[in-house]
């Protein structure tokens, strides 16, 4: 196999959900290959180097194995290599991420009645 399509391998290899996200995001540019944008159809040969942003974070991998074929998660993993530089930015990221306050809103739902008249006398409407 000589090379397999951006967006077949990114889905193969579990860096999005379905094909369809992984062109989209070919297309709006979250995709690097070899330090140059890449489309959903340029192809991907191993050694390659890739930058994937993807809700998950941002990835900096090179392609060991091609693929165009889903399979099981652990045979994913073995499709590429990630960069420690990429691994620590994450985990940072995430270490940030968890130091941040949450905000808890209740689940309530709707305001009652006499929740809503105080929450209008507190706000001086009368």
């Amino acid at each position: 196999m000589m090379g397999v399509r951006m967006d077949k391998w990114l889905w193969a290899a579990r860096f999005f959900k379905t094909r369809a996200l992984a062109a989209r995001a070919c297309d709006l540019g979250r995709v690097r290959a070899n330090g140059i944008a890449a489309k959903p159809a340029r192809e991907v040969r191993g050694g390659d180097r890739l930058e994937i942003e993807t809700p998950g974070g941002r990835f900096e991998v090179e392609v060991l194995q091609l693929s165009e074929v889903r399979g099981p998660a652990a045979v994913a993993q073995t499709m590429f290599h990630e960069t420690e530089d990429s691994r620590a930015l994450r985990a940072k990221l995430a270490e940030e991420k968890k130091s941040l306050p949450h905000f808890d809103f209740g689940s309530e739902g709707r305001p009652s009645k006499r929740d809503r008249r105080d929450l209008n006398r507190l706000r001086g409407r009368g």
